[in-house]
């Protein structure tokens, strides 16, 4: 699945060009998928006769070499979800699997298209799922229309036995007994205030019992660390924690990842199937969702007022060039046909239709990521304007 992060290395990334970009819709299962393939090599065939304009024959084989490697891989089309992006450069190769259909696409320039990616990736909907027992833990990634299970990354422990080791701590049988009676012996017995006898009790460190919290603990600690550096930060999407009650308190305690939610799946995650977790997710999310949009709009108001803010075109995109923008909320599914000179930050209308026209608030999504600025899209009837955007400046 896609990152943020993957996002604005492909924006950084392949400026001397050339650069190929791939979309293509994809299929879940057989026989669907058996023509994804064949359609993936057609796409591929469409850049190199783009690339036949203006590229030795040498270079071309190199830049498309991954591509051909990409076609060959049985194993990734019989695991693929709703669409793919692939995009290839000079030491670069990249292949993000998309949860959302998209139309298919092949295109040769001295950057990457990532304009159909842009939409989806920056969406406000998205989210992942850490799924824990005192066993094993298992990854998800989703948004509110599909679901599907990721690989840890490497370094995440997978499992208790990968994050204590094979040499598990064994019980300590120390035991101390206070008081009288057979637990006590002759001189050693203990007495309370005043000299009174008190009650025997015996404390036992190290039981089994305390082995198993402290293996849990540290367990929970190894898996936060892990899936905080390798999964959360890269992605920055929130983290919905499932797990029996129980859980939930002892991991949260010690989590110190910033994108993990207060609400979570409360229930053991095995016996639900996919559509019905992400159902749930869902329910978790949406209401984090919906105060978080709130709380952009009245920033949005605040700034606006205090003429750090505006949802102008020309005022949004000349600050945008200048890279005054901090958060820059876009329309879903709003056009606005043209071209963003992005040195100058000047905004040109134009046709849809005409070949060297694109969509100036994708250009401006683009501008606003590459100047470090944070990209949201927002559904219509939450959107605090009526031209499509809404920038809040940095100063």
């Amino acid at each position: 699945m896609a990152h943020s992060r993957d996002l604005e290395d492909l924006l950084a990334a392949g400026r001397t060009g050339p650069c190929v970009s791939i979309y293509q819709p994809t299929h879940r299962h057989h026989p669907e998928n058996a023509q994804d393939p064949i359609r993936f090599r057609n796409l591929v065939e469409q850049a190199r006769d783009s690339l036949e304009r203006a590229h030795p024959a040498d270079a071309i084989d190199a830049l498309l070499e991954p591509f051909h490697a990409l076609a060959d891989d049985a194993a990734f089309w019989n695991h693929t979800t709703d669409a793919l992006a692939a995009f290839g450069a000079p030491g670069l190769f990249r292949v993000i699997r998309v949860q959302r259909p998209m139309a298919e696409l092949a295109i040769v320039a001295d950057s990457f298209h990532v304009k159909p990616l842009l939409r989806i990736q920056q969406s406000a909907d998205r989210f992942q799922i850490l799924s824990i027992n005192r066993r094993d833990i298992r990854l998800f990634e989703g948004n509110r229309d599909a679901l599907d299970e990721i690989e840890p990354a490497a370094d995440v422990p997978a499992t208790l036995t990968d994050a204590l080791g094979d040499e598990l701590p064994e019980p300590q049988g120390q035991a101390h007994s206070y008081g009288t009676g057979p637990a006590a012996s002759g001189a050693g017995a203990n007495r309370g205030a005043g000299g009174a006898k008190t009650g025997g009790m015996r404390h036992g460190h190290g039981s089994k019992k305390d082995v198993i919290d402290q293996q849990t603990e540290r367990y929970f600690r190894a898996v936060d660390r892990a899936v905080t550096e390798h999964h959360s930060k890269p992605s920055g999407l929130p983290l919905i924690l499932a797990a029996l009650p129980e859980y939930h308190s002892p991991f949260r305690t010690l989590s110190h990842n910033a994108q993990l939610i207060e609400a979570g799946i409360e229930t053991n995650p095995e016996p639900l199937s996919m559509d019905e977790l992400r159902a749930r997710a869902w329910q978790v999310l949406e209401p984090v969702v919906l105060q978080r949009l709130a709380g952009l709009v009245e920033r949005f108001g605040a700034a606006r007022a205090a003429q750090r803010g505006d949802d102008g075109l020309p005022q949004v995109a000349a600050a945008a060039a200048q890279g005054r923008v901090a958060t820059l909320l876009v329309e879903a599914q709003r056009q606005l046909p043209g071209r963003l000179d992005a040195s100058t930050g000047v905004p040109r209308a134009g046709e849809m239709s005409h070949p060297g026209v694109d969509d100036l608030l994708d250009d401006l999504a683009e501008q606003v990521l590459r100047t470090g600025g944070e990209v949201i899209v927002v559904p219509a009837e939450r959107m605090p304007s009526s031209t499509g955007l809404a920038a809040i400046y940095r100063f």
